[in-house]
């Protein structure tokens, strides 16, 4: 009976989160509908389950390429003014936007690649991120082959520590950054699709600032 039990909540319990998952995302971009009058999203096809996500979608695509053009950057670069001018808003917009500015950019740098650090004591590893350069007012005091890495928790990585070590202190891994982020999401149960083999960090060579 209990073997029954286990298998049955280990086949419905993903599915019913996943499912939930989906209906919390499709619920909250429906609210943008509201954006529309009433007269307008009463009827179809803005009353059918879902429109809200194509909207949403609408209006992301628009924004960008709105954003694009000469005439956009310039509507940006005011609008973003205005929000500095603002106590209070202007420290939250700016701290939101330059972590969305490093998430979503091309050119941004998070997460490049998973590595292994020994933390939080020698000779206790751990998988960690690449985020990038600490910049050049955090490396003044130290020597130049540094970089910031980020220790996520399991089995929430939105939490997590922000490192700098030196590059000879990183082990790079043969596997991707998702693999890892499975790795630590499942607190070690998914095990990553390739096997990284721990080498002595004297014999591993130097990782290139980036």
């Amino acid at each position: 009976m209990k073997k029954y039990l286990a298998t049955g909540l280990l086949i419905l319990v993903p599915l019913a989160i996943t499912l939930w998952v989906l209906n919390l995302i499709v619920t909250t971009m429906d609210q943008t509908l509201l954006l529309l009058p009433e007269s307008v999203r009463t009827h179809p096809p803005f009353n059918y389950p879902g429109m809200g996500v194509v909207l949403t979608l609408v209006v992301v695509l628009g924004t960008g390429l709105l954003g694009r053009n000469f005439i956009g950057r310039r509507l940006v670069v005011w609008w973003e003014a205005l929000l500095r001018r603002i106590p209070v808003v202007s420290s939250i917009y700016t701290s939101v936007k330059q972590v969305s500015d490093t998430l979503f950019s091309p050119s941004g740098q998070a997460f490049r690649k998973a590595v292994l650090i020994q933390f939080p004591r020698e000779g206790a590893w751990t998988v960690a991120f690449v985020v990038g350069d600490p910049g050049e007012h955090l490396k003044r005091p130290l020597s130049p082959d540094h970089l910031t890495v980020y220790v996520p928790t399991a089995p929430n990585p939105t939490s997590g520590y922000v490192l700098i070590l030196a590059a000879e202190d990183i082990v790079d891994l043969d596997i991707s950054v998702d693999d890892a982020l499975k790795f630590v999401v499942s607190m070690g149960v998914v095990s990553p699709s390739r096997k990284a083999i721990i080498p002595s960090p004297r014999s591993v060579p130097l990782v290139p600032p980036m």
